[in-house]
């Protein structure tokens, strides 16, 4: 339990993934240190929560960094409005996640620099499009300029990440109706085979 008495605080793991210069560190930063140092732990939807946010700034994406795809529970996806080549980037990225962890991963697309409108290369239909084909939130920020997006963006990923796992917590059970199907099929097998059966 948490000092205030509500439940045990939701942890989730967040890598930051985009091509050199996008301003994944920029949008980190921004998001610690508007409210909280380097350690993130407010309370999110009435319940504590303790993010862990992996930084790749320096690093041009490659499948070497598999350990930290493995690693996290979601990724927030950046590319850079004024540059064409960053948002084709992470599409590889993106597929790239999709073969390592073997499923559709819970993610954020983020249309970085939107204080650069007088040098977009990217619209905002084209943000939107990638991310609905992806199912997942979009948003355009400006790191440089703060706003309220850039805290949403990294709560909607964390509330899409505890969902995923509540749902992969839940006991399955079987319906009544599977039950009696196999029940059926199995006395069907037993009274077919007595009817074959050599006398």
């Amino acid at each position: 339990m948490t000092s205030n008495g509500k439940n045990k605080s939701v942890e989730s793991k967040i890598c930051i993934l985009g091509g050199p210069g996008v301003g994944k560190s920029a949008l980190v930063v921004r998001f610690l240190t508007k409210r909280f140092i380097w350690e993130y732990d407010p309370t999110l939807d009435d319940e504590s929560v303790v993010m862990e946010i992996l930084d790749t700034a320096g690093q041009e994406w490659s499948i070497h960094r598999e350990g930290h795809v493995r690693w996290a529970d979601g990724f927030v996806l950046v590319y850079a409005i004024n540059d064409r080549h960053s948002f084709e980037e992470v599409s590889s990225i993106k597929q790239c996640l999709d073969e390592v962890k073997k499923t559709n991963v819970q993610c954020v697309l983020v249309g970085n620099k939107i204080d650069l409108l007088h040098e977009v290369n990217v619209p905002t239909s084209e943000g939107e499009r990638l991310a609905s084909d992806w199912a997942c939130a979009f948003f355009e920020t400006s790191a440089s300029d703060g706003g309220e997006d850039i805290s949403e963006l990294f709560h909607e990923l964390h509330r899409e990440i505890r969902r995923r796992k509540m749902i992969e917590c839940k006991p399955r059970r079987r319906s009544s109706a599977h039950q009696m199907r196999q029940v059926f099929t199995k006395m069907f097998k037993t009274q077919t085979s007595k009817v074959t059966s050599p006398s």
